[in-house]
């Protein structure tokens, strides 16, 4: 199959073209690489640089290319940036994505999976682990700009019936190459400074929590979202909260490291809790969480020790 990854040179999006390549579909890559690096784009994969927001630079794309499944990854991601600059946030999550949807109906596209997020959706006052039908009340320009970006999905699908489309409500995703600089990843941002003997911030008291998926399952479950016949949106977590306090504990404890934690002022928009509930995910699409959290951090030090080691 033919297919487009959007934000493929990013973190999750290059971990599920080079799955999709094992899996020898042809894919092409647009990323303007604000985030994404090159160091990350599979060879195997075409690539356009190129930005969302531009419906010049896309159609070209879908000129050349002419895909039948698209994986929408590039965003924003940043919940502090959104609330810093909320006309970027909608430019890039909303009308980026409604440039894909319009391209897609112009040139059949069968399926179109998009990456959303979980906890910025619901806010804070629900039932945890969150099931999909729980009440939505995003607190940030994030939250509300990814869930305004799923109601135009909806509209295209109404337009298009034979579109089949899903939506993917992600946890806090870790794991290898996410970005510590120019992504959100709390893990990301303290396993390369522990290894350094770096202090690290803390903000607030560190007794909020979040779900924290790895990114091989985040990778799975797009693959089963490909092969599944059918349209939905499912909740991508674990179903296990962990504190920021806890989560430092354990990168310490992987790292090896006496990094000094110092905490300080709570930022504005920051969720208070999270965790999501992935039985949708299970009874659809068969998949749920493999990995441990304990494993996935020690996996994620590793490869940022080897990579600091080159």
């Amino acid at each position: 199959m033919k297919i487009l990854v959007t934000g493929g040179a990013g973190f999750i999006g290059s971990n599920i073209v080079d799955a999709l390549i094992e899996k020898d579909h042809e894919v092409a890559i647009v990323d303007n690489l604000s985030t994404g690096l090159k160091e990350n784009i599979n060879q195997k994969a075409k690539f356009y640089e190129g930005d969302i927001t531009s419906r010049e630079i896309l159609e070209e794309i879908f000129e050349k290319f002419s895909p039948e499944a698209i994986f929408h990854l590039a965003a924003q991601i940043n919940v502090r940036h959104s609330v810093e600059d909320p006309l970027k946030d909608i430019k890039v999550n909303v009308i980026g994505t409604v440039n894909l949807l319009t391209l897609a109906e112009e040139y059949e596209v069968k399926k179109f999976i998009y990456s959303s997020t979980g906890g910025a959706i619901y806010g804070d006052d629900v039932e945890r682990p969150t099931p999909e039908t729980a009440e939505e009340r995003p607190i940030s320009p994030y939250g509300m700009d990814k869930l305004s970006a799923e109601r135009f999905i909806e509209y295209f699908k109404g337009r298009n019936p034979s579109l089949k489309t899903i939506c993917l409500r992600y946890a806090n995703v870790y794991g290898p190459r996410q970005n510590p600089h120019g992504e959100a990843g709390v893990i990301s941002i303290f396993t390369p400074k522990m290894l350094k003997e770096e202090p690290i911030e803390v903000w607030g008291d560190g007794e909020q929590t979040r779900d924290y998926v790895y990114v091989g399952d985040v990778v799975a479950v797009n693959l089963a979202a490909l092969e599944f016949d059918g349209s939905g949106t499912y909740n991508i977590g674990t179903g296990v909260e962990t504190s920021v306090n806890k989560l430092a504990e354990i990168v310490q404890a992987a790292t090896d490291s006496q990094s000094e934690v110092k905490h300080v002022e709570a930022k504005e928009g920051e969720q208070k809790a999270s965790s999501l509930s992935y039985q949708k995910a299970y009874q659809d699409l068969g998949w749920k969480p493999e990995v441990e959290f304990e494993e996935g951090v020690k996996r994620t030090v590793e490869w940022y020790r080897n990579r600091s080691n080159k």
